[in-house]
C-alpha cells in the first residue's frame, strides 16, 4: 500500500512537473509572436478609430508610423490630418464592474464630436456588460456630439437598437448591464478631460 500509494505521489509530480516545463517552454517560445500580433491588432484598431484604413499588415504599419505622437503624461495622444480636418486619438483604460475596460477614443480637434470609440479588452459579463464591444454600442458614438466635454450614457428601452440621434451627447445605456453602462460614462468624462486639458494646454 505504501509503495503504490509513493509510486503515485512521485508519478504525479514527474507528470506535472513535465506538463508545466511544456507549458512555460511553449510560452516563451511564442511570447514575441503573442506581443507582436497584438501591438498590430492595436495599430489595426487605433487607425480604424481614426478611420484610416489600412488592409495589410505593411498597410498598418506605414500608416501607423505617418501618425503624429505627442506624449501627455505617461501615455501618448496620436495626431492625424483626415480630410483636411485634425483628429485626436488616445488609448483609454478604466475600471468596469469586473475588470479594467480598454479602448480607444477618437475626437475632433475642437472636441465638439466624437469620431469613434473602439474597446479593445474588458471582463465584463457576457450577454450584458459584455456588450459593449459589439458594435451596435459603439456606434452610437460615432460622430456623436460631445456636449459640456461630456456624453450621456441614458437608460435603454429593452429591445432599443441605441441611440440614432448623433446632436444630443446621449447614448443608450446597456439593459441590465447599469455598473458598465456607468464605468463607460465615467470613462468617457475622465478621457474627455484629459484630452481637453492636452490640446488646450498646448501640449
Amino acid at each position: 500500500m505504501k509503495q503504490g500509494l509513493t509510486y503515485t505521489v512521485i508519478f504525479t509530480f514527474i507528470f506535472c512537473f513535465l506538463f508545466v516545463f511544456i507549458l512555460a517552454f511553449v510560452n516563451q517560445s511564442t511570447r514575441a509572436y503573442v506581443l507582436a500580433n497584438q501591438e498590430l491588432a492595436f495599430k489595426r484598431t487605433l487607425l480604424s478609430s481614426l478611420d484610416i484604413e489600412a488592409s495589410t499588415d505593411q498597410d498598418v504599419q506605414e500608416r501607423y508610423a505617418e501618425l503624429e505622437r505627442l506624449p501627455i503624461g505617461d501615455t501618448i495622444l496620436y495626431r492625424a490630418s483626415i480630410d483636411n480636418s485634425v483628429i485626436y486619438a488616445k488609448q483609454f483604460s478604466g475600471a468596469g464592474l469586473w475588470g479594467t475596460i480598454s479602448g480607444i477614443l477618437a475626437v475632433t480637434e475642437d472636441l465638439s464630436q466624437v469620431v469613434n470609440m473602439r474597446v479593445i479588452a474588458h471582463n465584463e459579463t457576457p450577454g450584458l456588460g459584455g456588450r459593449i464591444d459589439e458594435e451596435w454600442f459603439q456606434e452610437q458614438l460615432s460622430g456623436e456630439r460631445i456636449v459640456d466635454l461630456e456624453i450621456d450614457v441614458t437608460k435603454a428601452n429593452p429591445g432599443d437598437p441605441g441611440d440614432s440621434d448623433k446632436t444630443n451627447g446621449e447614448i443608450d445605456a446597456i439593459t441590465g448591464a447599469t455598473r458598465t453602462s456607468d464605468a463607460i460614462a465615467v470613462i468617457l468624462y475622465d478621457e474627455l478631460q484629459l484630452i481637453s486639458s492636452a490640446i488646450r494646454g498646448g501640449l
